[in-house]
């Protein structure tokens, strides 16, 4: 199978392909390409380990690293007409919901339009099975707990959202027109081992460690479904084989093998406990600076995963004891501290 992972150098993507390399030593199953535009959102040197890693554990007959852009079309039809893949798992996209206020068009180049490049590929090259990455964002601040993905997603708060959203609405037209499998994975809060430096799991551990206060905003009245990356890989690894067939929802008489699933713990963590097991796998307390929620924030994430549970039969279980341990760490061995 010939497998086209974006993002490779980020977080999920590296986790996703080490994974299916590890569990593959004969690369008889999987050919994978890797492709990132290495951008500087965050530390670079970081996305640089995270290759050197993959390459480490790979030959050029399992993967192959081609530095990309989404956003660039030619460049993009390209890829797909040299490899003909068979299965696409899209995890390249600008991050961040706050970043997304201070440069909005970088979401759109890489969000909307490398997403049109994306859906396009798979159109003129017969793709199996696309799966992408949402998010729990798209779900801004809905009362109802738990979110389920039946729930309205009609009101983003963040242009991140917006994008989020988006993603999911043009890959139904197309499964719709082309008939093209696609899923969506609402990711939420992703955390662990070689993360985002913007993530405040990570910037907490830092400055705890350093002896350097931590912001809090909404004085720390929130809750987050925090998700363990291993969990995270688990979960897209099954979903790989598991290809929507077309099917009526309940208020269009449209078909689309199309299909959108919660990826969370499904047990929001506040954000007290969140600190003290951060506080706990330091061993150090934290000095506190208390602020007002931030525009694009929103108050609790809690995902409802029992089409999860009943589709593949996987369910998320890392506690955030457990993968915040994992996390400080790996922290403490990676940056010498």
């Amino acid at each position: 199978m010939k497998v086209l992972v974006t993002g490779a150098a980020g977080f999920i993507g590296f986790h996703l392909i080490k994974a299916l390399l590890e569990t593959d030593l004969s690369g008889k199953e999987h050919f994978i390409v890797g492709i990132d535009n290495l951008n500087d959102y965050y530390d670079t040197g970081l996305k640089a380990e995270r290759l050197e890693i993959l390459n480490s554990v790979s030959t050029p007959e399992n993967f192959t690293f081609i530095k990309l852009d989404l956003a660039d079309r030619d460049a993009m039809s390209n890829l797909f007409s040299d490899y003909q893949f068979d299965t696409v798992i899209n995890l390249g996209a600008q991050a961040g919901v706050r970043y997304s206020i201070e440069n909005p068009n970088a979401y759109i180049d890489s969000n909307v339009v490398g997403f049109v490049n994306i859906l396009e590929g798979c159109r003129h090259h017969n793709i199996k099975h696309l799966i992408y990455a949402s998010s729990s964002s798209v779900y801004g601040m809905n009362i109802k707990q738990p979110f389920t993905t039946a729930d309205c997603v009609d009101f983003p708060i963040s242009l991140y959202a917006a994008t989020k959203k988006s993603n999911e609405l043009m890959a139904h037209s197309y499964s719709h027109l082309y008939n093209i499998p696609t899923t969506g994975l609402r990711f939420f809060t992703v955390y662990g081992p070689y993360g985002r430096p913007d993530m405040a799991y990570f910037s907490f551990t830092k400055k705890i460690l350093a002896g350097e206060p931590i912001d809090i905003y909404n004085n720390g009245d929130m809750q987050r479904d925090f998700t363990y990356i291993d969990d995270i890989v688990k979960g897209v690894i099954r979903i790989m084989n598991r290809i929507p067939s077309p099917q009526y929802p309940t208020i269009t008489t449209a078909t689309a093998p199309y299909k959108i699933y919660n990826i969370g713990n499904n047990q929001p963590v506040t954000l007290r406990r969140f600190i003290s097991a951060i506080e706990d796998a330091c061993g150090k307390k934290a000095q506190e600076n208390l602020l007002p929620m931030q525009a694009g924030d929103v108050p609790i994430t809690y995902a409802d995963i029992d089409e999860l549970v009943d589709d593949i039969g996987f369910k998320p279980e890392t506690s955030i004891e457990d993968g915040i341990e994992k996390f400080v760490a790996w922290y403490k061995q990676y940056y010498s501290v």
